[in-house]
C-alpha cells in the first residue's frame, strides 16, 4: 500500500485528536458507522499514542476505513493500559461489534477478556502481539525472533564478534519483548560469544531506556553496539543523550557506535541517512492494519483460512487457539533506505 501524501497527512491528523482521548471518536470510525452498507460492524482499540509506530498504524486504519468497504465502530484507545482495554472491548459488545481488533499490550492479561468473547462468538483479530492464552481469530503479527536475530547478527559483524553492546527490552509481560529479546541474546551466545550483552528492561519507555543507558555509560563506557527493541518511543532519546555526550558519531566514524532498531518509521529511515543509527527492522504499519480489518471482516462474516503460504507473500501458521499471519519485515540499511515499497517512505514524515 503507498497512499500519496497528501490523503496520509490529512489521516494523520485525525489520529492526533484521537490521541487526546481514551474512548474518543475518530472521524472515519464514526463515518464508517453510518455507511458500510450492510457490512458487520467491527471494533477497533488503539493500543497507545505515545509510539510513532503505533500512530502510523492508526493512520493505516483511518486510510483503510475511508475506502468505504468497511463497517467500524468509533476506534477506542487503551493507552496502553490492560484495564482500559477491558473496558474499551465492553463498549463495543455493547455497542453491536461482530468482530474486535486490538493490540494487546500485556499478552498475559487479556486472556479472560478473549474467552469471554468467544463465548459470545465474537472473533478477535490481534494485532503485532500474540496473547499468552485465549482464542482468537487471527494474529497479524511479523516473526518478532527474527527481528532480534537479524540485530544481533547486523551488530555482531559490524563490531567483529568482540566489544560490549547493550539491548533495551520491551516489556518482557509481552510475547514481543520475550521473543526479541531471547532471539537477540540467544543469538550474541551462539554466533558471537566475545560479545557482552547488557539487557536494560524498559517496559517500551523511552525515558527509562535513556536513563538506563545513561547510567550504563558511567559504568561502561566503551560500549559499542545497541540493540533498540522500539525505535518508535527509545530512537529521540537515544540520539538526545549520545549527542549529549559527544557520543553521536557518524557510521564510519571512529567512535561511533553501532546501534539497529525496529520499527521502519520515517524517523528511523532519516537517521540511517545521516549516519546517526545503521539499521531498522522495518514492521509493516501499513499491513498489520490492512490485513486487521481484512481479517476482522473476513470473520465476521463466516469465513475461515488455513495454515500455508497467503497471496500477499506471507505465510499463515497454526496456534494453539488459533492462526497467525506472519507478515514480512526486511532489514533497513543505508543500501535500501530509499526504496519506496517501504512503508515509511510512502507516509508524511
Amino acid at each position: 500500500m503507498k497512499p500519496r501524501n497528501a490523503h496520509v497527512a490529512v489521516a494523520i491528523a485525525g489520529v492526533v485528536l484521537l490521541a487526546a482521548g481514551a474512548t474518543a471518536c475518530n472521524r472515519a470510525g464514526a463515518d464508517a458507522t453510518a455507511g458500510g452498507g450492510g457490512k458487520p460492524a467491527i471494533g477497533v482499540d488503539l493500543p497507545r499514542a505515545d509510539s510513532d509506530f503505533w500512530n502510523s498504524y492508526a493512520t493505516y486504519l483511518n486510510l483503510e476505513v475511508k475506502k468505504g468497504s468497511l463497517r467500524t465502530l468509533p476506534f477506542s484507545s487503551s493507552e496502553n493500559d490492560v484495564t482500559k482495554l477491558v473496558a474499551n472491548v465492553q463498549v463495543m459488545e455493547r455497542t453491536g461489534a461482530k468482530a474486535i481488533v486490538m493490540a494487546p499490550q500485556d499478552t498475559g492479561a487479556i486472556a479472560s477478556t478473549l474467552d469471554r468473547l468467544a463465548d459470545k462468538n465474537i472473533p478477535v483479530v490481534s494485532v503485532d502481539t500474540r496473547p499468552d492464552t485465549g482464542k482468537v481469530f487471527m494474529v497479524v503479527r511479523a516473526d518478532n525472533r527474527a527481528y532480534g536475530t537479524k540485530a544481533c547478527e547486523y551488530i555482531g559483524k559490524q563490531l567483529g564478534g568482540k566489544g560490549k553492546v547493550t539491548e533495551f527490552q520491551g516489556d518482557l509481560t509481552s510475547i514481543n519483548g520475550r521473543d526479541r529479546s531471547e532471539a537477540f541474546e540467544s543469538c550474541m551466545k551462539e554466533k558471537f560469544p566475545g560479545i557482552t550483552v547488557f539487557p536494560l528492561p524498559t517496559n517500551w519507555d523511552g525515558a527509562v531506556a535513556s536513563s538506563k543507558l545513561q547510567t550504563l555509560l558511567a559504568q561502561h563506557p566503551d560500549i559499542k553496539g545497541i540493540y533498540m527493541q522500539a525505535g518508535g518511543v527509545f530512537l529521540q532519546p537515544t540520539l538526545a543523550l549520545l549527542q549529549q555526550k559527544g557520543l553521536l558519531k557518524p557510521v564510519g566514524d571512529a567512535g561511533h557506535i553501532t546501534i539497529v532498531s525496529n520499527d521502519g518509521i520515517p524517523q528511523e529511515f532519516e537517521a540511517i541517512r545521516k549516519g546517526q543509527i545503521d539499521a531498522t527492522v522495518s514492521q509493516p504499519a501499513d499491513l498489520y492494519a490492512k490485513y486487521a480489518l481484512f481479517y476482522a471482516n473476513a470473520a465476521a462474516e463466516g469465513k475461515t483460512f488455513k495454515p500455508g503460504p497467503t497471496d500477499h507473500g506471507s505465510t499463515i501458521i497454526q496456534l494453539p487457539d488459533g492462526l497467525e499471519d506472519q507478515l514480512p519485515a526486511p532489514l533497513v540499511t543505508k543500501e535500501n533506505v530509499d526504496d519506496e515499497s517501504l512503508w515509511g517512505n510512502s507516509i508524511d514524515k
